[in-house]
């Protein structure tokens, strides 16, 4: 058996201001090429029922808005957190500042204010793009005994969970690392909390999963359900908001949990 080696696993896009400007840039760039190695945090994988048409999205960690190359303020102001979405041909960039709504330029300014969640073509964007997901060999852990084992292991083992949802139309499985993990080797108790991941928005068509993609933790301590809090808007006064992980979810799921050898 084998699951996802989050470790070795990155999408790489590749920007070369020589052949085209950057859809998605906040600066003018100090250097006319960029390739940009983002280790991954999630793989989505989205089965439609009614054509059986799969979709496999992936989600780069979050970094930062930088200038690539400078030798001092290498930080853009105001900064963002910038995570970076990608199918095989579509893109989601979700970028998060200090307020909701905070009303950026694009770079050159004459292109108008940047949205918080750009999607678009990879081809328009990109001059190239590679998705690189390697797998390994992976232990199934079957019991809650074996998982909390696992955990508690003085190697510490590589934990990997993957999470499916069955809905009337779309099939889901979340597969991502397991980077905290409670577990009680006296009641054999274990508890996932960890993210983000992407979770779907299955009440929209087919051609616009990758619009309504949302970030997410999850947590789960049984093999038949999972509980997310969602990233949000969320009011901290008459007329700001900023986005925060506020709003939970419950979906009947399979867990499984993977020790990776």
């Amino acid at each position: 058996m084998q699951s996802v080696d989050f470790s070795r696993s990155f999408l790489i896009f590749r920007i070369d201001y020589l052949k085209r400007p950057a859809e998605t840039a906040s600066h003018e760039p100090p250097s006319s090429l960029n390739n940009a190695r983002i280790q991954l945090e999630c793989v989505c994988t989205v089965r439609d029922k009614t054509t059986g048409k799969t979709q496999t999205f992936v989600m780069g960690a979050s970094c930062k808005t930088e200038r690539v190359g400078v030798d001092r303020e290498i930080w853009i102001e105001p900064n963002a957190d910038f995570v970076p979405i990608l199918s095989d041909q579509e893109f989601l960039i979700i970028k998060t500042y200090d307020i909701a709504n905070k009303g950026v330029p694009f770079y050159p300014p004459s292109r108008g204010m940047q949205p918080e969640r750009q999607v678009g073509r990879t081809a328009d964007a990109f001059d190239s793009v590679r998705i690189d997901v390697a797998r390994a060999d992976a232990e199934r852990l079957e019991s809650a005994a074996r998982i909390v084992e696992a955990t508690l292991d003085p190697v510490r083992p590589p934990l990997v969970a993957k999470t499916a949802i069955d809905t009337d139309r779309y099939t889901a499985v979340l597969e991502y690392p397991v980077k905290t993990m409670n577990a009680s080797e006296r009641d054999l108790i274990y508890q996932t909390d960890t993210g983000p991941v992407l979770l779907p928005d299955f009440t929209r068509e087919r051609e616009d999963l990758i619009s309504g993609l949302d970030l997410a933790f999850v947590a789960f301590n049984s093999p038949h359900w999972a509980e997310f809090i969602v990233r949000a808007p969320v009011s901290v006064g008459e007329e700001t908001k900023v986005y925060h992980y506020a709003r939970p979810v419950r979906y009947e799921s399979e867990n499984q949990v993977f020790r990776l050898s």
